[in-house]
Formats: structure tokens, sequence, C-alpha cells
């Protein structure tokens, strides 16, 4: 019989992630493929005997998901996903104290970029596995990595639109069950807000400055835009609330506006972005729907061309209700009630795949997309056990 294959150790497992650059962004001069985290994942869980599937996401060069299952997969649902996004966000190496792209170990503590968020979640992954190489799954364990989730989220959203995962909806389709492993401190996450970006173009007439007839003012009607926006913002928290989240409402930031060219001519043209995080329970759409509405009359008063476009397609709010299976099979394994948070992620994209999903994993947000980026060594053993635990809970029993 041949030996027994024997996966890189965690450190090592770390090192590699780390050491591939998978920036995503939306300036291609920071733009990366993250194939090599893919084929480094593939490589090691073929080794664990799961089926890999590596799917490219369309008109994305250089990019693709990863599908790997553990145990037969009827189409029934059951058992349990365990995803994770493969890139990063773009970093200031001058900044950095050790290089973003290379493995140091101080102070108790993984450096590196994607450590935290979330290449680390990965490697803690395949440690948990590990210790079932002999065991007899009875439902499915499916490890997935997705690519962009920090600039497009154009992976999940492919995944999505595929049904990559294959569930069916027949009336004995058995739930299935999902851990989304951004950085929680091991909290279980079962709500975040979604997010929507939107471009306000207000379109008028330049002309001299010296006589307001010659021309229409972009930039005039831009500030009744942002004033009924501004009282958009104060209706919805007015009549949205939810108190499970630190900021109770619906939130827009007025983020950047640009607007003519010189202060001796009338502004033709004039630019704001915003973004708009909702609570459960809101609809992205509906939301568009209403901004377009209540602005309208404004083009119509000010005589000028106004659209309203979004910046990328949005996120939808997510909730996982309390009693589900996972939130309390979390809640249970951590000692730790679950809890909301204002960041966006890729749990609704599994919802839409009929997945009840909770976001779960080590390391602190706060230390996401900074410079130093780390995972505190106190956090791998505890996730090792837990997800450990989770796999014995949803695909042995």
């Amino acid at each position: 019989m041949a030996a027994q294959f024997r996966l890189p150790g965690t450190v090592e497992k770390f090192s590699t992630l780390i050491g591939h650059n998978s920036i995503s962004s939306v300036l291609p001069e920071y733009d990366q493929s993250n194939m090599a985290v893919i084929n480094s994942l593939a490589t090691w869980l073929e080794d664990l005997d799961f089926r890999v599937q590596i799917l490219p996401v369309e008109n994305q060069p250089g990019k693709a998901n990863l599908v790997a299952t553990l145990g037969e997969d009827n189409g029934q649902g059951g058992g349990l996903v365990l995803s994770g996004h493969t890139d990063t966000v773009p970093c200031n190496p001058e900044k950095w104290q050790s290089d973003p792209f290379t493995l140091t170990e101080r102070d108790n503590r993984f450096y590196g970029l994607g450590t935290c968020d979330m290449k680390g979640f990965f490697a803690l992954v395949l440690d948990a596995v590990e210790q079932f190489r002999d065991a007899e799954f009875k439902q499915p364990l499916i490890v997935l990595a997705t690519a962009d989730e920090e600039s497009s989220m154009s992976g999940a959203r492919a995944l999505a639109q595929q049904n990559a995962l294959k569930m069916g909806k027949a009336a004995g389709t058995k739930k299935r069950y999902a851990v989304v492993g951004e950085p929680t401190s091991l909290r279980p996450i079962r709500m975040h807000k979604g997010i929507m970006m939107e471009n306000v173009r207000v379109t008028g007439r330049a002309g001299h400055s010296s006589n307001p007839a010659l021309g229409i003012s972009a930039m005039d009607a831009m500030h009744s835009v942002m004033g009924e926006l501004m009282t958009i913002r104060k209706d919805l928290a007015a009549n949205f609330q939810n108190a499970h989240f630190a900021v109770q409402s619906p939130t827009m930031n007025l983020g950047c506006i640009h607007g003519g060219d010189n202060p001796n001519r009338i502004c033709g043209n004039c630019e704001l972005a915003f973004d708009l995080r909702a609570l459960p329970g809101m609809s992205n759409d509906d939301l568009r729907e209403e901004i377009r509405t209540r602005l309208t009359p404004i083009a119509q008063a000010h005589e000028v061309e106004l659209e309203v476009e979004p910046l990328f397609p949005g996120v939808s709010p997510f909730e996982t209700a309390e009693s589900s299976a996972i939130v309390q099979a979390c809640e249970r394994l951590t000692s730790a009630k679950s809890e909301a948070v204002a960041f966006a992620t890729e749990a609704p994209f599994l919802q839409e795949l009929g997945i009840e999903t909770l976001v779960l994993g080590p390391g602190n947000i706060d230390q996401a997309h900074q410079v130093d980026e780390y995972l505190a060594h106190d956090q791998i053993e505890p996730c090792v056990n837990l997800i450990a635990q989770l796999i014995n809970e949803f695909c042995l029993s």
C-alpha cells in the first residue's frame, strides 16, 4: 500500500496562501489573478479525497471559483458548506513592518496580507478536515472558495447564477447549512446590513457666469438632489430600526462629489456617489426605485438631465433565523449569542441557493484591510476544534 500523503503543516499552508498575491481591485493596475490560491487549495483538497471543480468566472480572465465535495452529494441537500474568498484588498507594502506576502510570526501572531481576511480560514479548515481521513460521511462536506469578494463579489454572484452547489428543491430535500469564515473573533453572526453604491449624474448647460440665463447649473440642481437624499436618509432612520445592530437604522453616506471646471463658468455637469446600507427585510431594488422616483421632480424643476445608476450590483441584507440549526449549533459550541454586524459578506448569495447560512471565522474584523494585518495564535486551535465539531454534527451524525 502506498504511503498516505500528509498535508503541509499549518504554518506551511499559511505561508503558501499568503505568498500568492491575489489582490482584487476595481483598478486594473492592482487587480491580480486568484488562480495560484485556487490551485494550491485544489491540490490539498484532492489529497484529502475531495472531488474538486474549478469554475472560471465568466468575463473575468484569471479568476475562478472552487467547489470541493467530500462524501456523496446526490442533489438532495444536506451537509455543510465551509465558504471563504480567496482574494485580498490592495495594500501599502512600504507601510508594513514586514513583507505582506511573506508569513511572519511575532508577538504570538501570524502577520501577512490575508491572514485574517481570510486566507487563514482555509488553512484551518484543512487542519480540521484532516482529522476525518477515515470517517464515513453521511452528508456531504463542501469547501467553497470564491473570487473577487473584495471588489465586485463576481465569484459568489456567478455561483448563485449557476446553482453550482446543485441542491434540489424537491419535497424530500434536506436542509443544507453553511459557515462563511469571515473574521468575527469566532462569534456567530446571523445578520448583517446590505450595501448599495449609487452614482447620480446631473447634466445642465455650461455658460458664462456673468449671466445665469446663459446656462443651467448642474450644481444648483445637485444641491437639491443632496437635500432630497438627506430627507430620504431621515425618513429611513425614522421608519426602520433593528435593535440587534450597533447602528440600529439604515445609513446613507454622501461619499464624493465632482462638478464644474472654473469659478467663472456655470457648472454643466455634476456627479455624486453615495452608499446606502439597508437592514434585513429591506430591498435594495425597492430603495433604488424610491430614490429615482423622488429625484425625478428635481430634474424637471431645474430643467436638467438626471441619471441614477449603480456603481456595482450591490449586496442584499442578510438574516438567518435564530432557530436555525446552524445558528443553534454555533451558539452552543462557542457559548456566545449570535450577533449582527454592519459589514457585508457573501452570505446572501448562499441564501439564494436555499442554504441556511452563518458568518463565523477566526480573527478580528478590526485587523482586516489594515497595515500589518494579523491572525492571533490563540484563535487557531479554537477555530480548528469548532470546525471539526461542526463537521461531526452536520456530516457524520
